[in-house]
């Protein structure tokens, strides 16, 4: 066995040693910064929506709607680093850099929180607005902070995942099982981040100081690039490719420009210029894409000479990945109702819960704290599932868990339980707040808006999880780290929607007489409709997934009759 590791350098730019490099311990130095990135984002996430109210007076509706902007453009900007990762800086700077930006953010939110200079002045009205509202330049200042930090998440998330597995070399059994092990436990670390940022970082925010809290993400952030930094002689390192997203517009540039070509029946016309064992094999869907891949005369040159242009003539196995990338399209885009769900539970159940009964004895739970049986439920989730589902299943039906897409519709349909719980609960916190209107607290239990949580959060260990293992396994090899970005984009684009819809309904159900649904104040809206709204949504998006997942499992078996193909495909999935 080759003592070097052929597709990875050293940080001197020489073959990979494998007695010097690689392996667990480097691997697991860039947790630290996954797990102080969960600890940061979620720490300030769970609980802006009270700063932003309370201190900033801004109202219920405009609150939740900051919190997921700031959450979809964390995620979004996750495609900005896996650009910057493949083509330009590789992931090792790409982390260094952007970890850097996101240790900077939290500082200067720290200070913000700090000065009084950059926070309006106290005010006890019962209603928001009556309130002095925050300057240009103060919500300036917290916006400034607030997307350092999501530039910093974006740029440093979409390549952490990635940069830990080139730590080892899939070609050799020992370090392959290492690669499983980092990717079983890849979830677990960042739930474990996230538990820590809604107890002790949200307990600090509200019962020591805002400032104190943010100070703390920005303090163990910076600790942890030392740590990152540490491992650099210890790393092994993969050289930029090229970005995926340039492969994809190159094919469509090709086959647009060639769209009155005619496709050869001979598909053995068709250029191809990679080896055999690398090639993908010719399938009939998205025809119009096999234009790319048609010689035609403008790809010679005057001397009779072949030259390629990658704009204009692309191989096979290139638009083969390309189709491969528009078949998970339709799974794409039936998961991002999901995150929609999963933002109101960081912004309109914490304020449900701000005006809820949560003492325990002497102590008072923090309204942001409550996510913890959110994420108790994600960490319960992944264990019954690894400790007692999986040998079950495999013991019933031969095969070790649930498929990518079956965990995934799991996922979509706890969600819309989980929706349908939180409108029966709001419902009841309604009635209450009803009769006693002037309470600041009001008699009713915060542990009311627990099945909601629990619901929403196992679904999240289900989806999560089969997100990343299906987009992972059944994108192109070389798409991989874009694959990771366009799953990251769902999350994006369900807080960018959960924005959109609490905009619409505040136009379409408010007036200058009435709040509507949303608004200024959730004890006078009705968030129960809300949420019955989007349990309705994600039940029919639930039925889209299903016929969805049944159209690519169709045309996955329809395009795949040849054995290579078959056996290609399933030792990627190994591998993966």
């Amino acid at each position: 066995m080759s003592l070097t590791v052929a597709d990875a350098v050293d940080y001197k730019g020489l073959p990979a040693d494998k007695s010097r490099t690689g392996g667990w311990i480097p691997a697991a130095l860039s947790l630290g910064i996954e797990i102080c990135e969960r600890l940061s984002t979620m720490g300030i996430a769970v609980n802006l929506v009270t700063y932003l109210g309370r201190t900033m007076h801004l109202t219920s509706a405009a609150s939740a709607n900051v919190v997921t902007d700031f959450m979809g453009t964390s995620f979004l900007l996750c495609l900005l680093g896996g650009f910057l990762a493949d083509s330009y800086l590789g992931r090792y700077r790409t982390i260094a850099i952007f970890a850097s930006v996101q240790t900077i953010g939290t500082f200067l939110l720290s200070v913000s929180t700090r000065l009084p200079q950059l926070r309006p002045p106290p005010c006890q009205a019962t209603e928001v607005t009556q309130c002095k509202q925050a300057s240009n330049f103060q919500m300036g200042t917290l916006y400034l902070s607030l997307y350092l930090i999501a530039l910093g998440t974006g740029g440093l998330k979409s390549s952490v995942s990635g940069f830990g597995t080139d730590q080892f070399d899939e070609k050799d059994e020992k370090e392959k099982a290492q690669m499983a092990f980092f990717f079983n436990r890849f979830f677990f670390v960042i739930s474990t981040g996230t538990l820590m940022a809604v107890t002790v970082l949200v307990y600090i925010q509200d019962e020591v100081g805002r400032s104190w809290g943010y100070g703390i993400c920005s303090a163990s952030m910076f600790v942890a690039i030392l740590v990152f930094l540490s491992g650099t002689k210890r790393y092994r390192y993969k050289k930029c490719l090229g970005s995926p997203v340039v492969q994809i517009f190159q094919v469509v540039a090709a086959a647009i420009g060639k769209k009155n070509v005619k496709v050869p029946s001979d598909i053995a016309l068709l250029y191809e210029n990679l080896p055999e064992a690398l090639q993908i094999h010719h399938t009939d869907q998205f025809p119009f894409l096999d234009k790319a891949s048609v010689v035609t005369e403008d790809d010679y040159g005057d001397n009779g000479s072949f030259r390629v242009n990658p704009w204009k003539l692309c191989p096979v196995t290139r638009v083969e990945e390309v189709k491969k990338m528009i078949r998970l399209l339709p799974i794409w885009a039936t998961t991002i109702i999901f995150w929609t769900t999963y933002a109101q539970l960081i912004t309109f159940s914490v304020e449900q819960a701000t005006t809820m009964e949560r003492t325990i004895g002497h102590f008072q739970i923090p309204a942001g704290s409550l996510t913890v049986f959110f994420v108790g439920a994600i960490l319960v989730t992944l264990a019954v599932y690894d400790r007692l589902i999986m040998p079950l299943w495999k013991k019933w039906k031969g095969k070790p868990g649930f498929t990518n897409l079956q965990r995934i519709a799991i996922g979509l349909f706890l969600s819309v339980v989980g929706m349908a719980a939180a409108a029966v609960a709001e419902v009841k916190r309604l009635s209450v707040a009803k009769k006693f209107s002037e309470t600041t607290t009001l008699p009713i239990t915060v542990f009311l808006l627990i099945p909601q949580f629990f619901l929403v959060g196992s679904g999240e260990a289900f989806i999560y999880t089969g997100q990343l293992d299906f987009f992972i396994t059944q994108s192109p090899k070389g798409m991989k780290t874009m694959s990771t970005g366009l799953f990251l984009t769902t999350l994006a684009l369900g807080f960018f929607f959960s924005s959109l819809l609490v905009s619409i309904l505040k136009a379409v159900t408010g007036s200058s007489r009435k709040q509507g649904w949303v608004g200024e104040n959730i004890n006078k809206g009705r968030l129960d409709c809300f949420y019955g709204l989007l349990a309705a949504l994600s039940f029919i998006n639930f039925g889209l997934f299903l016929i969805s997942a049944a159209w690519y499992g169709k045309k996955t078996v329809k395009r795949a009759p040849e054995v290579e193909i078959i056996v290609e495909e399933s030792s990627f999935e190994e591998k993966c």
